[in-house]
């Protein structure tokens, strides 16, 4: 994945077009220059001089963020099937709530108050009967190579599989 570094403000032109086709833009903005204002995801700038580490390792998160654009979403059905890349599972009423939730929210982070008015609309049962059901959701999951990973007192994030992602890169 190709990330453009245009120099700011300089190449505004060539900034312009690029945002029209949705390229990955880094910035490089002059010692004097006014820093630019990023319109999204996919932009970011740095100011020069710049330690060639920096310029690198925004490169390489622009790239991750262009990649993950391009990269095959799941789907939850409404019947409760969950397809992803060619496969299927076949999840229970409760489980296809909480999928739709994670699903929606594809590579972000949901949180826990989410996932539990999603799964029980009428009122949360306790606090480990949400954990329970993630874990049965993680076995079912990883058969579709997706894996939902924990992020400590906050929720919960949907993403491919570590293997998978290697070979669909």
């Amino acid at each position: 994945m190709e990330v453009h570094r245009i120099r700011w403000p300089a190449e505004a032109e060539r900034l312009d077009r690029l945002r029209s086709v949705g390229a990955a833009r880094l910035l490089l903005v002059d010692p004097t220059a006014a820093p630019p204002v990023v319109v999204d995801e996919l932009e970011d700038w740095v100011r020069l001089p710049a330690v060639r580490a920096d310029v690198e390792r925004r490169c390489e998160t622009l790239a991750r963020r262009l990649a993950a654009r391009s990269r095959p979403a799941p789907l939850v059905d409404s019947w409760g099937v969950l397809s992803f890349v060619g496969g299927e599972v076949v999840l229970t009423p409760l489980e296809a709530r909480l999928a739709r939730v994670l699903v929606e929210h594809f590579g972000r982070l949901v949180g826990r108050d989410a996932l539990n008015e999603a799964g029980w609309p009428e009122g949360f049962s306790g606090r480990n009967t949400l954990d329970v059901h993630i874990l049965r959701l993680r076995r079912r999951f990883a058969e579709v190579g997706l894996v939902i990973r924990t992020v400590r007192s906050r929720g919960y994030l949907l993403d491919v599989a570590a293997s998978d992602a290697a070979t669909s890169a």
